[in-house]
């Protein structure tokens, strides 16, 4: 009787010790982060300082400010947005970027996405605001995966209306406002 070869090698690897375990056998296992990430970004909207920028002063009027948060750990990201002194009964799109803030708009590159490709608020951070009529305002989001340490939003990108929720342009919210660059928390 003639032994599959397969098999052979099987029964001379159990013999010269104890077996591999199963997922080196299977090969790499998605292992969910557990670290924790927070990244933070805020400031007065000026022209110049791209930690806080501003590129159309009709719709950020001087004096206006933001700041933002996010933490990831866990499966479980949290964003949280607050405006001050920003147009009165105003609706304005928010959405973390993939680059820091630069002097032009489309510096800050396309949304951050979770899963490339995809867009919608269960991908992409949606922090849609609208100001009461003191022009201050503030909104927050939650999703169900982590941030990837090795790929971080770098920004997050004030837009000129909400973001369309349905239809050919779903996702977009108009001309690129104001910008705040994330950098890393402690």
């Amino acid at each position: 009787m003639r032994v599959p070869a397969l098999l052979l090698v099987m029964l001379t690897a159990a013999c010269a010790g104890s077996p591999a375990p199963l997922q080196d056998l299977a090969g790499p296992s998605e292992v969910p982060p557990t670290g924790e990430i927070k990244l933070s970004g805020a400031g007065e909207f000026t022209p110049s300082d791209t930690s806080a920028i501003v590129y159309d002063r009709k719709l950020v009027p001087r004096g206006a400010q933001a700041s933002a948060a996010v933490e990831s750990s866990g499966n479980k990201t949290r964003t949280s947005l607050v405006v001050e002194g920003m147009l009165p009964n105003h609706r304005y799109g928010a959405h973390l970027h993939a680059k820091p803030c630069g002097a032009k708009p489309d510096d800050s590159g396309p949304h951050y996405q979770h899963h490339r490709g995809e867009i919608s608020p269960t991908s992409e951070v949606w922090l849609d605001v609208t100001t009461n009529g003191d022009g201050a305002g503030r909104s927050s989001a939650r999703n169900d995966w982590a941030l990837d340490p090795a790929d971080l939003p770098g920004s997050l990108v004030i837009h000129s209306q909400g973001t369309k929720t349905s239809g050919p342009e779903v996702g977009t919210a108009g001309t690129r406002v104001a910008c705040l660059t994330l950098k890393k928390a402690s």
